[in-house]
């Protein structure tokens, strides 16, 4: 309560300096210039129409006139970073702004791609000589440009290399399951607290940039053990009045030819604009969401799913003076997913419908010392709601070739976290060199009340009569509490202008496990040549992971009873499965190291050669273990997993177009009876013994390719190939019993290319325009199949199921 309390206290005390602070008039300077980027022979060639932004004491934006040039008047003095953004290029660099000025920049506009920490601006043609970390980031002209057929910012997480979706549709990033990875939006955690899988749903045009940090070796990560992905949002606007909607028109279903209804209508708006000028700016997105996805092997009427969600974002940025700056965010994100894990073998009546209601408020505040240093204070409470709905009251029967009843779960979760942290970092200190230095502290409280019902599942045979029955006990209702408190310290030593190192340490307090675990970390960045365009760069360290409140909550569930029949109906086994925790709980923990190599041929050519490895122990499986009529459903913290990964990346420049090329060799490998498999929010039914392989979402080989083009009559060209491995999988008899090692099956090659084309056009409205283009999903048509028949008593035994077919979307973006 206490801790509530002072958390309340800061967020108003934060919010009457957002409302009274006030500074004086003072003078200001300019600042024009010109973008511009070099062709192939050497020539300048403008960029029209380029987006530029100040960021320093105050943010402005504007766009480039027809001939590159740009202006900002009464710019406030101090440091800046100017920034430039159009399809493919990207500029960064940093000004000193004095009163009474005029400055004259010109800005060199270089490729913009996702390269693992890789920088390439307009001030160098070097690769990044300061960050050891693995970080990849999705910027605004990826978002913009690239083939997205849902339009969520998450459906571009698997353009980085060793980022997949997996066959549940979740994202793994470099190996974790998703429960084991981060999700942050501006640096607030986002995941469901009982789950701990991510659970952020914001419209993409609030979304500036997108990192996946494969290992942050910066202490202020932790609470994850894979990797972790951090949203960055849109600042508002300061000075000028904007709005884009796009999607007005619904898309139809068509079955059989004919139409029939509604197959999707996501409209966007988003609005943002000063309330006062140079000082305050509000920003508003708002999106509907109503779409149906199919499932191609079912019948017509019966293959659709149907989900139906609101998102809506509010911001507001402060420029309080100065030296300070506020942002505070309101989202609502409630939603409908009906028909939840709909499949081949599992039919709309089988199948649950998930609803989720959830809210975050936030607020961030930011003050630079007259030294330089920087302290950053936030606040965040954040509420997820959830329950999983049977569509039918009939007994749930697993039959060989499908599933027949009522889902056999229901589930009313109600969950809330409150997280504060303060984190300071330091001026540039010299004693041997340049040491920036950072501290700082975390505390969150989470808490879960939930109930869980499980009703009778019967296993049918080839023969189509009952060979086992499992039944629960009575509808259970729990309430879970969690405080965790981390404090870090941490060191940017630049040694010398080609060595730097990252030095970390971090202790994380979970009340949950009643430890306090110590994370060191180190990083390091080393120039091999005195141009600074061959860099080795690595480290090693330690990560704990959270513990998700459906962990604890495990020994209150129902327990279960497993009766074996005999043709008759007659029981021939009955045993009683009572949920245990015997080992009690700890924070899993990874032990990550890597090692890369990067190249800079030329100024637009790029290879990385990099090699990552992760080791997870203290993992959780479920595992059940009977002795005659008596056993026990044991939740054991002693899983162990393991990620190997060697990467190959390639960046190439042609003109003002980009190309990214990679190739993944990676192993994820480990226990497969992940918790969240049977207690999640699509749990099965049918527990068999725990095993060790290749994770469910294991691919050993992944080339990518994809780019952004500028081609003739002002297109922006974007196309896409991914190809994989299969992901692999298991062959059960009918008992649903697993025949063989586990996972030793994949499916065929997974090949998939998309593209999307766009084009701006203007208005009949000064300064107004809009973007209109077209996407292709799947162009050749390729059966990148869901589902397979495993059940050796099948005919069908060895069958693919359910590939998605070829896709077309027209694209049309207003900008005003």
């Amino acid at each position: 309560m206490k801790h509530k309390l002072a958390s309340t206290a800061i967020a108003i005390g934060l919010l009457a300096a957002c409302v009274s602070a006030q500074s004086p008039e003072q003078a200001t300077g300019t600042v024009d210039g010109i973008v511009f980027t070099v062709d192939g022979s050497g020539g300048h060639a403008v960029i029209p129409t380029a987006r530029i932004s100040l960021d320093g004491p105050t943010h402005i934006e504007a766009e480039g006139d027809g001939a590159g040039k740009f202006a900002f008047n009464a710019v406030p003095p101090g440091a800046y970073t100017i920034h430039a953004q159009a399809p493919g290029l990207d500029a960064n660099r940093t000004i000193e702004v004095t009163a009474g000025s005029a400055s004259e920049i010109d800005l060199e506009m270089k490729v913009q791609a996702v390269v693992e920490s890789t920088t390439v601006t307009a001030s160098t043609d070097q690769v990044d000589t300061k960050e050891s970390s693995g970080t990849s980031t999705i910027g605004e002209s990826v978002l913009r440009n690239m083939p997205n057929i849902d339009e969520r910012f998450s459906s571009l997480l698997p353009l980085i290399p060793g980022v997949v979706r997996g066959p549940s549709g979740l994202i793994n990033m470099k190996g974790a399951q998703a429960s084991q990875n981060g999700s942050l939006l501006n640096s607030s955690d986002v995941t469901d607290p009982a789950t701990g899988t991510s659970a952020l749903s914001i419209p993409i045009d609030m979304v500036s940039s997108v990192q996946v940090l494969s290992t942050p070796y910066a202490p202020e990560y932790g609470k994850f053990i894979g990797a972790v992905s951090n949203v960055e949002t849109r600042p508002g606007s300061f000075n000028k009045f904007r709005i884009s909607a796009q999607n007005l028109l619904p898309r139809v279903r068509r079955v059989n030819g004919s139409i029939m209804g509604i197959a999707a209508a996501t409209p966007r708006v988003t609005v943002s604009a000063p309330i006062v000028k140079d000082r305050i700016a509000f920003t508003q997105s708002l999106e509907y969401r109503y779409e149906r996805n199919q499932v191609t092997s079912l019948p017509p009427l019966e293959q659709w799913t149907r989900s139906e969600n609101v998102n809506s974002y509010t911001q507001i940025d402060a420029n309080i003076t100065n030296k300070q700056t506020a942002t505070a965010s309101f989202a609502i994100f409630p939603q409908k997913l009906d028909y939840y894990g709909l499949n081949t073998f599992t039919p709309q009546e089988s199948t649950p419908n998930l609803h989720q209601r959830g809210y975050q408020a936030y607020l961030q505040h930011r003050y630079v010392t007259n030294s330089g240093n920087l302290l950053t204070s936030q606040i965040s409470f954040r509420k997820l709601d959830a329950n999983l709905l049977p569509n039918s009251d009939a007994p749930y029967r697993l039959l060989v070739e499908t599933t027949k009843g009522g889902f056999f779960n229901r589930q009313d979760r109600n969950t809330t976290r409150t997280e504060w942290a303060e984190i300071f970092r330091s001026h540039p200190r010299h004693y041997f060199g340049s040491h920036e230095l950072s501290a700082g502290t975390n505390f969150v409280h989470s808490s879960y009340d939930g109930r869980q019902e499980f009703h009778p599942v019967q296993v049918i045979g080839v023969a189509n009569y009952p060979l086992e029955r499992i039944q629960f006990g009575p509808a259970s209702t729990f309430s879970i509490d969690q405080n965790e408190t981390a404090w870090f310290i941490g060191d940017k030593w630049t040694v010398s202008n080609r060595l730097t190192f990252d030095l970390g340490l971090r202790f994380d307090r979970d009340s949950i496990t009643n430890s306090i675990n110590m994370a060191p970390r180190v990083g390091f960045v080393l120039s091999l040549t005195g141009d600074g365009k061959t860099m080795i760069k690595g480290g090693a360290g330690y990560f704990y992971d959270r513990v998700p409140l459906n962990i604890p909550a495990f020994r209150f569930l129902p327990t279960r009873t497993v009766t074996g029949l005999n043709p008759a109906g007659e029981v021939v086994s009955s045993t009683q499965y009572s949920n245990i925790i015997p080992n009690g709980l700890q924070n899993p923990r990874s032990e990550v190291w890597n090692i890369e190599l990067d190249r800079q041929v030329t100024s637009d050519f790029l290879v990385r050669v990099g090699y990552q490895q992760r080791n997870t122990v203290h993992g959780y499986f479920v595992n059940p273990i009977a002795s005659g009529s008596t056993g026990s459903l044991s939740l054991s913290n002693r899983g162990r997993d393991i990620y190997k990964e060697f990467q190959v990346t390639a960046l190439y420049r042609i003109h003002r177009s980009t190309l990214n090329a990679s190739y993944v060799h990676s192993r994820a490998y480990g226990d497969l009876n992940d918790f969240n498999q049977f207690f999640g929010n699509d749990p099965l039914a049918v527990i068999q013994p725990n095993q060790r392989g290749c994770l469910n979402f294991d691919s050993p080989n992944r080339v990518l390719v994809w780019g952004e083009i500028a081609a003739p009559w002002k297109l922006t060209v974007a196309p896409v190939l991914d190809i994989r491995s299969g992901f692999p999988y298991s062959t059960v008899n009918e008992y649903r019993e697993f025949v063989g090692p586990r996972n030793e099956l994949r499916f065929p090659r997974f090949v998939s290319t998309d593209i999307q084309v766009w084009r701006q056009v203007r208005l009949p409205i000064k300064e107004k325009h809009a973007r209109i283009g077209f996407g292709v999903y799947n162009i050749f048509n390729r059966d990148n199949y869901r589902d397979v028949q495993n059940n050796l008593g099948s005919p069908r035994f060895g069958e693919f199921f359910n590939g998605p077919s070829r896709t077309f979307h027209g694209k049309f973006k207003l900008e005003f």
